[in-house]
């Protein structure tokens, strides 16, 4: 007689959003991984669970769309349980589970342990900052702290997210070895505020000494910072810079805006004036640094005068890395109240009239660098280029170095000191010094034949 085989259930897990929601999914898989549970990150698997994003509308969209097209496969029995997390079901649950009402479980951004139960396994105390990381094996994130203080009032980071909760040193600094015990070289540290961490639990702003004690990990060549906040900038950080060589001279800081009109009311707390002479500041401390923003166009009451402030003040500061996002009118926020009254076209023309003027910003930034030489390291190979990046760069966002992979072999996950030879709006291409011309290949052994 033919006995029905057991299949082995197999937990899919799917990641949408942030860099925040990358490092959650990864503690999640630890947590799953620990109870003996078969995991895997964006592949095929009987059992899923979407880690979604609510921040804004297109992501919003894209997390909706994204759980409509596992709920079918459900129905179409293709998946057997659908479970959703993150920071849409945090914020429209009860909407959701009206809406869509085929998911299994909805669960928000701070119950781990429920989802977990769900998925029949337990939470883990003991596994302090241990994750299976889903990015290339040379860099990971590394999570400093939870939630947000600021009342910003275009954003609903504090719905989802809850306030600002750093955390401790020494858990960081734990996490931090096991990460380089795998093979990591380079930590980005996150948070929805990084300029804020330790006011909670040292009663003051800690980075720099987080930063003190990071540096020391063995194994660690790079710590990159982002996610910053401008009122309040501790500036003992960047003494941290100047001083550790494994601090990449590179900060990430979104300023949104610079009309003091439009920031008042986007309740940044700083004005046109205060925020000019913060980003002279940085560049008077450590003048190597490359600075990342972001903006935010077509928040209400915009005008075409204050958008003409933003342009100018753009060409002015001549920033290394920037990203422009069209406002997006959130429910709860404290902007909501006002009326969203720049049309979603001038919203989009905005912001192609920014990006446009930075890309000319930063095809001229990259062709002073032909002829120099930097550290690079390498994180995969696409198509005939070794894709890298300098310390100048973060991964996804940011600029990358392009090496022939035709003549020259690269490891992976390594560093290299590269010549630029050539330089594009978004892109630089170079040579690699001191490395073998071509991958070595095995020796063939020639068999005499009788």
């Amino acid at each position: 007689m033919r006995t029905k085989s057991l299949k082995k259930n197999k937990i899919n897990v799917v990641t949408l959003g942030c860099s925040k929601n990358v490092y959650d999914s990864e503690v999640l898989m630890g947590q799953l991984k620990a109870n003996n549970k078969d995991v895997v990150h964006e592949e095929e698997g009987n059992i899923v669970v979407i880690n979604t994003c609510g921040f804004i509308d297109n992501a919003k969209e894209e997390s909706v769309n994204t759980i409509l097209e596992f709920v079918e496969k459900k129905q179409r029995g293709e998946v057997d349980q659908v479970f959703v997390t993150g920071c849409l079901s945090e914020r429209y649950k009860p909407d959701l589970i009206k809406e869509i009402p085929d998911v299994d479980q909805y669960f928000g951004t701070t119950e781990l342990p429920a989802l977990l139960k769900a998925l029949e396994a337990d939470y883990k105390h003991e596994l302090l900052g241990e994750r299976i990381t889903t990015t290339p094996k040379n860099y990971a994130y590394l999570k400093i702290a939870e939630g947000c203080d600021r009342p910003c009032s275009f954003c609903a980071i504090p719905i989802m997210r809850g306030k600002h909760r750093s955390t401790p040193i020494e858990k960081l600094v734990v996490e931090a070895k096991n990460l380089a015990k795998n093979g990591v070289k380079e930590l980005i540290l996150i948070a929805q505020d990084l300029t804020y961490y330790g006011l909670d639990i040292y009663k003051k702003r800690n980075l720099a000494e987080l930063l003190e004690n990071l540096v020391k990990v063995e194994g660690i060549e790079w710590i990159r910072l982002h996610y910053a906040f401008p009122t309040g900038f501790p500036m003992d950080v960047l003494d941290v810079m100047k001083r550790e060589p494994k601090i990449c001279n590179y900060l990430d800081i979104p300023l949104q805006h610079i009309n003091t009109e439009l920031l008042k009311s986007m309740r940044r707390g700083t004005t046109h004036e205060k925020t000019t002479n913060l980003l002279k500041d940085f560049r008077k401390m450590v003048p190597e640094m490359t600075i990342r923003t972001t903006l935010i166009v077509g928040y209400p009451g915009e005008t075409e005068a204050h958008f003409q402030e933003m342009k100018d003040w753009v060409r002015e500061m001549r920033f290394e890395r920037l990203g422009c996002f069209t406002y997006s009118h959130e429910e709860n926020t404290h902007a909501y109240k006002l009326e969203d009254d720049v049309p979603q076209e001038i919203k989009q023309e905005r912001a192609n009239q920014i990006m446009e003027l930075q890309s000319q910003i930063s095809w001229e930034l990259n062709q002073e660098k032909i002829g120099e030489t930097f550290k690079v390291v390498i994180d995969r190979k696409e198509g005939n280029y070794f894709v890298g990046r300098t310390e100048f760069d973060s991964p996804d966002v940011d600029n990358e170095v392009l090496i022939d992979a035709t003549t020259t072999y690269l490891k992976t996950g390594e560093f290299y000191e590269v010549k630029i030879t050539e330089a594009a709006d978004f892109d630089l291409y170079g040579e690699a010094l001191n490395v073998t011309a071509e991958k070595p290949v095995r020796k063939e052994i020639k068999v005499k034949s009788f």
